[in-house]
């Protein structure tokens, strides 16, 4: 009974947290198989994300603190699709006006939901961090890992490497969340691994949809490669490592150096 408990109340603060990514895959998958004819499927999907953006912070769902963060990650993943989409990694092969250099611009909007959840996760699960490493070396991984995505197209793939020093940095660091007023913990590489795992199979989803598309998959749709969840192991670290971060700098109760914390160390809602 108290599992059941426990896993109920765990699965309903996950459907909270996936509120923005679950409304952007329900717009892929009603624009898809139900076009207007009045207006272009991008722009559309950029309107239902920007109210759905809107709408999250007139009911306070989000801060503006959070929103300040959500925005950052726009900009990171729009960045990162330009130049994916220009070296031909994938494509966007729909018509449309609010389209930068090929990319359409709610693409971000599906990394900005990716913070979404993140920042959610942090409020609905009080999450602690245990044993956070060194500031300049967390920074300094995740540029790291960001101009791999960038570099690997003309120089040697090292994310595998870097793989191997995200394993080593937070070997020791643990991530506490509270379910049913229970605190329990995991290794941060396992919630890594974990939450790169589902969104891989969101990426199924999408390309599914025709959110964008794969050189392979402009015939027909087949699963994306397995291997494609390095990547988003190494893209979710970047996102944890900047929310953290910046959460670091809001709130010292959200690290802690020792086992255990009181319960008031948990309340580091970004205000």
């Amino acid at each position: 009974m108290i599992f059941l408990t426990r896993l109920t109340d765990f699965t309903w603060k996950q459907i909270k947290c996936c509120l923005f990514p679950a409304i952007i895959f329900c717009a892929l998958g009603i624009t898809k198989f139900f076009p207007l004819p009045f207006i272009t499927r991008y722009d559309l999907l950029l309107l239902i994300c920007l109210l759905t953006q809107i709408l999250l912070i007139r009911y306070g769902f989000e801060t503006f603190d959070e929103l300040k963060v959500i925005m950052l990650f726009h900009l990171i993943g729009l960045g990162l699709e330009i130049y994916k989409v220009q070296m031909g990694s994938w494509s966007y092969p729909g018509s449309g006006f609010a389209i930068l250099f090929g990319v359409p611009l709610y693409s971000g909007f599906m990394y900005a939901s990716v913070a979404s959840y993140i920042c959610r996760a942090f409020k609905e699960f009080q999450l602690r961090l245990e044993n956070w490493p060194n500031s300049f070396l967390a920074v300094g991984i995740c540029l790291l890992i960001y101009a791999n995505f960038f570099t690997h197209h003309f120089l040697p793939d090292i994310r595998y490497i870097l793989i191997a020093f995200v394993l080593l940095l937070f070997a020791r660091t643990h991530v506490y969340f509270t379910v049913s007023q229970k605190e329990l913990k995991m290794p941060l590489s396992l919630a890594f691994l974990l939450i790169a795992f589902f969104i891989y199979l969101a990426e199924n989803i999408a390309s599914f949809f025709g959110a964008w598309s794969y050189p392979e998959q402009l015939a027909a749709w087949h699963p994306v490669h397995i291997g494609k969840i390095t990547s988003w192991f190494l893209l979710i670290i970047i996102s944890i490592i900047i929310v953290a971060q910046l959460k670091k700098i809001k709130t010292a109760g959200l690290f802690s150096s020792t086992k255990y914390k009181s319960r008031k160390s948990t309340d580091f809602l970004l205000k």
